[in-house]
């Protein structure tokens, strides 16, 4: 909607913002659609045009609730109506929240920390993410961050098995976590 015109409802004009041809052609590129009219074409770039509206107004209520409201929409006011409105929620994929590198990686941290069980080890070696992030070391155990000898050492990875003690009925070897 213009400027002039924000109170009243358009009028249908028979025409469309979007260009015709070029939704024609993206119809084309679907294998399981044989043939599509000029009225199906139409409608579709008349919905296509109500869901680009409705999600520009959702973006710009988001930026009005702000305490500060700016003048642009920017794509952080889109992420997060995404976010915040059910109609929106199947574009969490396409249109998700930004998050900073740090962000990020403590929450890659945070992850791998509840994926891993007591005793459970790592493929480079580590019992849990405290091994890993700094904590007691077993020996024999290499860890990613710990540095190479020497710049053309390998490094090979290790399995170790520690037998913590026997039980002399079962005859059986146990490992403590």
């Amino acid at each position: 909607m213009s400027a002039k015109n924000a109170g009243e409802s358009e009028e249908i004009s028979g025409q469309s913002a979007l260009p015709i041809s070029r939704i024609k052609k993206i119809i084309q590129l679907d294998d399981e659609i044989v043939q599509c009219s000029n009225n199906a074409t139409f409608v579709i770039a008349m919905a296509t045009e109500m869901f680009i509206q409705y999600l520009a107004e959702q973006g710009h209520n988001v930026v009005k609730s702000e305490r500060k409201p700016r003048k642009t929409v920017q794509y952080k006011d889109l992420a997060t109506a995404v976010s915040h409105i059910d109609n929106l929620e199947f574009l969490a994929d396409v249109i998700p929240k930004t998050t900073t590198y740090k962000q990020f990686k403590e929450k890659k941290a945070r992850e791998t920390t509840q994926d891993l069980e007591k005793g459970q080890r790592t493929l480079n070696g580590a019992t849990s993410a405290a091994n890993a992030n700094g904590g007691p070391q077993e020996e024999g155990v290499t860890h990613p961050e710990e540095p190479l000898q020497s710049p053309t050492a390998t490094r090979v990875p290790v399995s170790v098995l520690i037998a913590d003690r026997t039980v002399e009925q079962d005859n059986d070897v146990h490992m403590q976590g």
